[in-house]
């Protein structure tokens, strides 16, 4: 996305000038590619603001509600930085996404990438992947980073059992955000 069309995008979702240049002016740099960073933030930034993250201090709640810092926050609203994976699924649930299409919209994975074969497999032998195989198909070979990935995955099954038919969309957001 090309930075006039990043900021065509969040003025449209509300930004004001001011709020457009203090959260994304950095980017205003002609013809510079976007970092990924950058890119995670331009998916986040909207996303939260609908889910009810908006005026003073709703980047304090975002963080109270997803477990991470207040500066982790900031540095991922101002496209500096990309949360730690055990922040993916408690940010994504507070936005109102999935842990997958925060990361395929944002363009740290391919939409490819969430296909495999797997799925097929597991429908016609009643084979379930796990997310040692997950971590596997992704790449993720850090011991630590894996132990990650498989505590946010059972954190979300667990978020399902517990939530099962009782999500609507009017519920995106965390705890402060429906208030």
């Amino acid at each position: 996305m090309q930075v006039s069309g990043l900021m065509a995008t969040l003025a449209w979702e509300g930004f004001s000038g001011y709020s457009l240049t203090r959260e994304v002016g950095f980017w205003v740099m002609a013809d510079t590619p976007l970092t990924h960073a950058q890119r995670f933030a331009a998916v986040v930034v909207p996303a939260a603001k609908q889910a009810g993250y908006v005026g003073h201090g709703a980047q304090a709640r975002l963080a109270r509600d997803t477990g991470m810092s207040e500066s982790s926050v900031s540095r991922m609203f101002q496209g500096r930085a990309i949360p730690e994976l055990k922040f993916l699924g408690p940010l994504a649930e507070a936005i109102g996404y999935s842990p997958v299409a925060l990361l395929v919209e944002s363009g740290l994975i391919s939409p490819e990438s969430t296909q495999s074969r797997y799925e097929t497999d597991q429908s016609q032998v009643g084979w379930t992947i796990t997310p040692e195989d997950a971590a596997d198909r992704l790449g993720i070979t850090d011991e630590v980073g894996r132990q990650m990935f498989a505590a946010t995955v059972e954190r979300l099954k667990r978020l399902e059992d517990e939530d099962a038919g009782d999500h609507t969309d009017d519920t995106r957001g965390g705890t402060a955000a429906r208030m």
